[in-house]
């Protein structure tokens, strides 16, 4: 069973079993919500990345969260927009199933994402929220297991975008 909740919150605040950070390919920090995830959690987080070695668009990789308050990281890389033709909505979608498939395998319950690709990416927030919401109402975590996801969203208009859906 899953239940879903959004938020306006700084996502590196929330006290959940893990966060999922918007990442770049590279795992080593950027701009927007992947500069504040690592700014929070310290060097230890960028180090942890560094073996990793990378993440391909609509995958994801987990680290220990260090010092943030959730205590693990979901990498995952979300697709740039060009328009919606070049597959954007499957990679997006793969972002959130591959994140929820990371965090059930790790005994994770509470998980909270924010809205991939919708900052420098530029995916439309609506677009985007909709394959969120679609793709993790329809993950079927294993029989009586109970994930609490919340999405994190930047502005009062993307809670708006995400609480309509919910």
């Amino acid at each position: 069973m899953i239940s879903l909740n959004a938020v306006r919150a700084d996502i590196t605040t929330l006290g959940v079993d893990a966060i999922v950070n918007a990442a770049n390919s590279s795992l080593l920090g950027g701009g927007g919500v992947d500069g504040a995830i690592h700014r929070a959690a310290g060097p230890d987080l960028l180090a942890a990345c560094r073996r990793l070695n990378g993440c391909p668009t609509g995958q994801a990789k987990i680290t220990p969260g260090f010092r943030l308050p959730a205590r693990h990281v979901i990498h995952t890389v979300g697709p740039v927009w060009h328009g919606g033709m070049r597959g954007e909505a499957a990679l997006l979608a793969s972002c959130y199933r591959e994140s929820l498939v990371l965090a059930t395998a790790h005994g994770l319950r509470t998980l909270a994402f924010p809205s991939i690709s919708t900052g420098v990416y530029g995916y439309p927030i609506e677009l985007a929220a909709e394959v969120a919401v679609s793709t993790v109402r329809g993950f079927s975590p294993d029989a009586g297991d109970v994930l609490d996801v919340t999405f994190c969203c930047f502005s009062e208009t993307d809670l708006g975008v995400y609480t309509a859906l919910l």
